[in-house]
This record gives C-alpha cells, structure tokens and sequence, in this order.
C-alpha cells in the first residue's frame, strides 16, 4: 500500500514535519512494509517556510525582531536556493508567541513582519513570498506598513498607536516614504484563508475571538476596521471585499493596497512547490490533517485543499485532527472520506496539545488497526 503522510502544523503542538512522523510511526506499528512517503504542508500560516525548504533546500535565516505584543523574538525566513524568499506571519506575529491569558489584538502588532522583510531584502531576493496566517493582530496591517516606512497619520498629522486601536484613527495613508527595495521586488502573498477584510466573514468578526477579542472589543474593532477599509479603498476600490484581505488580521489587505502583491492560494503555493497532486495522484491512500477543523478549514485550509485533490484523482484521504467542530460534514462533501479526533479520553485543551504527538501516533495506529481487522473478516457461511 503506498500511503501519502501530508499533515499541516498542529497549531501551538507540533510542526507539519513533527506531526507527519508520528503518523508515519502510527502507520508502520500496523503495517511494518507499507510505503510510505512524508510531505510537509502548509497553506500559508505556520510551517510555510519548512514546507518550502523541505521540497526545495536552503536554509532558514534567523533575526531578533519585535513580537506581537512588543517583547523581543526570534524571527525567521527561508532562504532558497533560487535566490526567493519565503516568510511567514506564524514568524514574527504568531498567535503562539502570546500566552493566551495576555492576547490582546487592541495592542497587538504586525511590526515585526516589517522589521523582517527590510531584513530579508538585503539578500536583493528575486521574489519574496509572504505566508499570512496565525496572527495575533487585528490591526490591518498597520504596525507593518509603519516599519517599512508607510506614514499612517491621525488627524493631527501624528502616527496612529500600534494595534487595533489605530485603525478607528487613520486619517490618511502615505506611502510616500516607504522603503523603495520593497515596491521593486516582487511580493507574492499566500494566504491560508479566503476571508474579506470586513463584514460577516471578515478579519474582526470571525478571527477577532480567538485573538482574545471579547463582546466589547469586537464592535470597536469591527467598527475601526470598517473607517480603515475607507481609506486603503483610495489605493485599491472595494478593497473590503477582496478575497484574502482579511487574513492574518487585515493584513492581506495592507499588503494589496499599498506594497503591490499578489495574493494567492497559500495551499496552492505550497503544494505547487511540493508536487503534491502528482504524490497523491500516485498513492493508495492520503493521510492529513491539523489542530482544528471547523467552518475556517473550509475557507481555504490545507486539509480542505487535500480532499479536492484526493477527490479529483480518486484517492481516499483521512484527517486527522486535535479538535474536530462544525465542518466536518462539509469537508467530505469536498472529497475528504473520514474525519478522526485524536483526543481519547477526557483533558484539559493543554494536556492535549501537551500530548499532541502521542495521541496523534496512537489515533493513527487505531485507525490501521481497524481498517486492518475489517480487511481480514470474513462474511458468514
């Protein structure tokens, strides 16, 4: 049986890498001589950059840099042999860099992507690649576009404050100043979700609690983001409405609106540079997944990118997932054939991102040996 291992990361758990090898062990404790081949996915959040280094080579250029909530961490990028470059939010803004008791996206800022870019275009890459996804902020892109050089100015002709609570403040934008290496390379930006800027789907309303927005600061930032959306909409009309602008907070709109990009796919970026179709075209049986599925993994997300190509080739594919919400059902109206939570028993949401690796492996192991034990039944005489 030639089975394809193609998780994306365990957010806050484990790395697509990590998690590809405890399935890997899960499968082989089962099925000693199946062939198995192991893929690093990701959709353009966190493990873009080893899921490109992975297929590609390179190296990963590590910088301090300024986190999300302003303390000091340790950013990187991949550098690949082609002379691109490929970054990720998950690098320098992660949701993961903040302990959950203090996420606040009112202060929260994406200026450390800024910091890093300036850094990453000193190598004069022929293209950068942005991954955008799993975020701390909500803050449109505002602390990026300031650290390379983007004036956003309230109506006193001051800065705006860094967070969310700048955006209900921008009077004007001018790039004027904006640091001219980052208009002359190309910027392409993968997104791991096709939600707009504003509205129902938007950035505020659907990524603003996880962030640690409560019922009182979501309308003032929802309120903020929609008198931002006005101005960016200067550079770029309806820019609320475009598709990925919502993403990592906003930012995907910033980055269309003022620095010239193109925003794709992050799932498709990533398995063009995998090969991916062409690996599950060739495999028995795909095995996928990550910490959560619920309706986000339906706008875009890695497994949900799997099971159409699972589906289109006619190949089964599995995932595998810490918690498993509303959109399951959607899921396998894409193609994906099962969905399976790894949680066995009752625990804290800690513990089980503690133990992510164990009960991945053992989940996994389950599934095989049931599947295993189904093939060798026999019906009644």
């Amino acid at each position: 049986m030639r089975i394809l291992v193609a998780p994306d990361s365990f957010k806050g758990s484990m790395s697509s890498l990590t998690a590809g090898k405890h399935m890997e062990a899960g499968i082989l404790s089962v099925i000693p001589d199946a062939r198995i081949q192991r893929v690093a996915l990701a959709d353009g959040g966190e493990g873009t950059v080893d899921a490109f280094l992975s297929a590609c080579g390179g190296e990963k250029v590590f910088h301090s840099i300024t986190g999300p909530m302003g303390q000091p961490v340790r950013g990187y990028y991949g550098l690949l042999p082609d002379g691109r470059v490929v970054m990720e939010v998950a690098a320098s803004s992660s949701l993961t860099q903040v302990d959950q008791e203090k996420r606040d996206p009112w202060i929260a800022s994406s200026q450390g992507l800024g910091e890093l870019l300036l850094l990453a275009l000193e190598k004069k890459p022929k293209e950068v690649i942005i991954g955008l996804g799993g975020s701390a902020t909500v803050d449109g892109g505002i602390g990026f576009l300031q650290k390379i050089g983007v004036k956003i100015l309230d109506r006193n002709n001051c800065d705006v404050p860094s967070g969310g609570q700048g955006l209900a403040q921008v009077a004007a934008i001018d790039p004027s100043s904006m640091d001219p290496r980052v208009k002359d390379t190309k910027i392409t930006v993968a997104s791991d979700v096709d939600n707009p800027l504003t509205g129902l789907d938007g950035a505020v309303r659907v990524f603003g609690p996880q962030k640690g927005a409560g019922p009182k600061l979501l309308p003032l930032l929802e309120e903020g983001m929609e008198h931002y959306a006005t101005k960016l909409s200067d550079f770029v009309p309806d820019i609320q409405k475009q598709s990925g602008g919502g993403a990592a907070g906003g930012l995907g709109a910033a980055l269309l609106s003022i620095c010239n990009t193109t925003l794709k796919s992050g799932f498709q970026i990533v398995s063009q540079a995998i090969r991916l179709e062409e690996k599950i075209s060739q495999s028995d049986l795909v095995l996928t997944g990550e910490g959560k599925i619920d309706s986000q993994t339906l706008s875009g997300k890695a497994p949900s990118g799997v099971a159409c190509l699972g589906r289109q080739h006619g190949t089964p594919v599995i995932a595998f997932a810490g918690m498993v919400e509303t959109g399951a059902g959607e899921l396998k109206q894409k193609g994906m054939t099962a969905v399976y939570p790894i949680v066995n028993a009752p625990m804290t949401e800690q513990e089980a991102i503690q133990r992510g690796g164990e009960l991945l492996e053992q989940a996994v192991q389950s599934f095989f040996q049931g599947a295993m034990a189904i093939g060798k039944s026999k019906p009644d005489s």
